[in-house]
C-alpha cells in the first residue's frame, strides 16, 4: 500500500485504536483483579477473626488472652506469612508464627464499629496485608484492637500470572479486531473500487459518466466529477468547432491571395508574387501548426484505451492520396498484417498515418512504402519509408527533438512530421526518423501492444 493510501491510514488508525484499548483494558483488568483478590483475602482473615473472637477473653488485670486461637497450622509456623495479634492499654497477645515480633499499632486506633484493611511493612521484611478493628467485650471494658495480616507475596504471584494470561488474550483478541478492522475497511472502501473503474472508463470513453449506484457520502463528489467532465467535454467541442471554422474562413482568403499572387506574376510582377506566395504559405502554416496543436492537446487530454487496425487506416489515407496531384504518379506499397492493432482509436491514428503518408508522398520521386509488425520484445511497430531526397542530419534531429509546431519554416516544410511527432508522444508512443534505404525518409513508429479486453 502507498504511504498516501486511505486504506492504509484506516488500518493504521484502527490498529492504534485497538492497541490502545487492550492496553488500557490490561490495566483496568489487572487492577481489577488485584482489587477482588483483596476482597477475598479480607473476607478470609475475616472468617479467621470471627474465631479468634470466639476464644478472646481479658484477664484479671484486663490484659486479653485467647486460649487456643485459629486452627490454621501457618499461624503456628513463624514467618509463615499469616499472623494475629490482639492488644490494647494493658497487653497483648500474638501468634506463634510472629515468633518475638509484631505488628505495627495504627494511629488512630479504627473505630469499634468496622473492619479496615491496609497495606504495611511487616516483620520479616514482609508485605502485609492487614485486616484490623477495635471491638469490646462488654460495655464497662476497655476496647481490644484485633489484627490479622497476610503476606502479599501471593497476590503479587497471583498477579503477575494473571497478567501474563491476560496479555496473551488480549494479544489474540488485538490481532482479530485489527483482522475485522482490515475487513471492514475492504468493505467501506469497495464502493470506491467500483469509482476508481468508472473513472478508467470515463478516460477511456469521455462521453461516458459516472453511474449514481454509488454510496450517498461520495454523492457530491460524483457529480462534480460529471459536471467536471461535461464542461471539459464541451470546451473541446467549442475548439475543435472554432478551428474547423478558422480554417475553413481562411480557405477563401487564401485562395482569393493566391490568384493574385498568379495574376501579378503573370503580368510580370515576379517579386511582388514572391511577396504574396510567401505571405500565403506563412499563413497556411500558421493555420495548419493551430490546427495540428489542438490535435495534439485533444488527443493527450483523452487517454483513450482504444485499439484499431494500422491496415484499415493506411488503406483509407492512400486511397485519397492517390486521387491528388502528388499522390497519382507515386506506388503505394502496403504490407501490414490485417491483424496488427496499434492503442490508438482509429480516427486519431488516421490524423497521424495521414501527416506521415502525405508528407512521404510530397517528396517521394516513385513509391512511398509502409510495413507494420509485431517486434520482439512486444512493442507494435510502423513504418514509412520514400524514395525521396530525406534529410540532413540537423534537420533530423531539430524535427525529432527540438521542433515546435511554430517552427515549421517556409512552405511548412516538416510541418506533418512535427504534428505526428507530437501526436504520436501524445498517445504514448515514440518515433524516430532516419535515412531510408530507398534513399529518401525513413519513420518509425512504436508502442506497447494493447492490452485485451475480452
Amino acid at each position: 500500500m502507498r504511504a498516501h493510501s486511505l486504506r492504509l491510514r484506516l488500518l493504521l488508525a484502527a490498529a492504534f485504536a485497538v492497541l490502545i484499548a487492550m492496553l488500557i483494558a490490561w490495566f483496568v483488568m489487572t487492577w481489577l483483579f488485584a482489587r477482588h483478590i483483596e476482597r477475598r483475602v479480607a473476607m478470609e482473615l475475616e472468617n479467621e477473626a470471627i474465631i479468634l473472637l470466639a476464644d478472646l477473653k481479658l484477664d484479671a488485670s484486663q490484659e486479653p488472652q485467647v486460649d487456643e486461637g485459629p486452627a490454621n497450622p501457618r499461624f503456628n509456623l513463624p514467618s509463615s506469612g499469616l499472623y494475629w495479634q490482639v492488644s490494647n492499654a494493658q497487653g497483648m497477645q500474638r501468634s506463634r508464627s510472629l515468633w518475638d515480633e509484631s505488628l505495627p499499632l495504627p494511629t488512630p486506633v479504627p473505630p469499634l464499629s468496622a473492619w479496615r484493611t491496609r497495606s504495611i511493612d511487616g516483620p520479616f521484611g514482609q508485605r502485609l496485608f492487614l485486616l484490623e478493628r477495635s471491638i469490646s467485650l462488654s460495655p464497662d471494658t476497655p476496647p481490644i484492637l484485633l489484627q490479622l495480616a497476610q503476606d502479599k507475596v501471593l497476590q503479587y504471584v497471583a498477579r503477575k500470572e494473571f497478567g501474563r494470561d491476560l496479555g496473551l488474550f488480549l494479544a489474540i483478541l488485538g490481532a482479530v479486531l485489527i483482522a475485522a478492522a482490515a475487513l471492514q475497511v475492504s468493505v467501506g472502501l469497495k464502493p470506491l473500487r467500483k469509482l476508481r473503474h468508472e473513472l478508467l472508463n470515463l478516460q477511456s470513453h469521455p462521453a461516458s459518466r459516472l453511474t449514481d449506484t454509488h454510496p450517498r457520502e461520495i454523492a457530491p463528489l460524483i457529480d462534480a466529477i460529471n459536471r467536471l467532465a461535461d464542461a471539459r467535454e464541451a470546451d473541446l467541442t467549442r475548439a475543435k468547432r472554432r478551428a474547423a471554422d478558422l480554417a475553413h474562413s481562411l480557405k477563401t482568403p487564401l485562395a482569393a491571395l493566391e490568384a493574385q499572387s498568379n495574376r501579378a506574376r503573370a503580368a510580370g510582377a515576379s517579386e511582388a508574387a514572391d511577396g504574396i506566395e510567401h505571405a500565403i504559405s506563412a499563413m497556411t502554416a500558421a493555420v495548419y501548426a493551430e490546427l495540428g496543436r489542438l490535435r495534439v492537446d485533444t488527443v493527450r487530454n483523452n487517454l483513450y484505451a482504444s485499439a484499431s487496425s494500422p491496415q484499415e487506416a493506411a488503406e483509407q489515407i492512400v486511397g485519397v492520396i492517390e486521387h491528388t496531384a502528388i499522390g497519382e504518379s507515386l506506388v503505394f506499397n502496403i504490407d501490414i498484417p490485417a491483424s496488427l492493432r496499434v492503442p490508438v482509436p482509429l480516427d486519431d491514428l488516421k490524423e497521424l498515418l495521414g501527416a506521415l503518408l502525405e508528407n512521404a508522398a510530397r517528396f517521394a520521386r516513385r513509391q512511398v512504402c509502409m510495413r507494420g509488425q509485431m517486434a520482439a520484445d512486444g512493442k507494435v511497430e510502423l513504418q514509412i519509408e520514400d524514395d525521396g531526397l530525406g534529410l540532413d542530419a540537423a534537420t533530423l534531429y531539430t524535427l525529432q527533438h527540438r521542433g515546435k509546431l511554430d517552427e515549421a519554416g517556409p512552405g511548412h516544410q516538416g510541418l506533418g512530421l512535427i504534428i505526428a511527432r507530437d501526436l504520436v508522444e501524445a498517445t504514448n508512443g515514440q518515433i524516430q526518423l532516419a535515412h531510408s534505404a530507398l534513399g529518401g525518409l525513413k519513420i518509425l513508429l512504436t508502442w506497447s501492444a494493447p492490452q485485451r479486453t475480452d
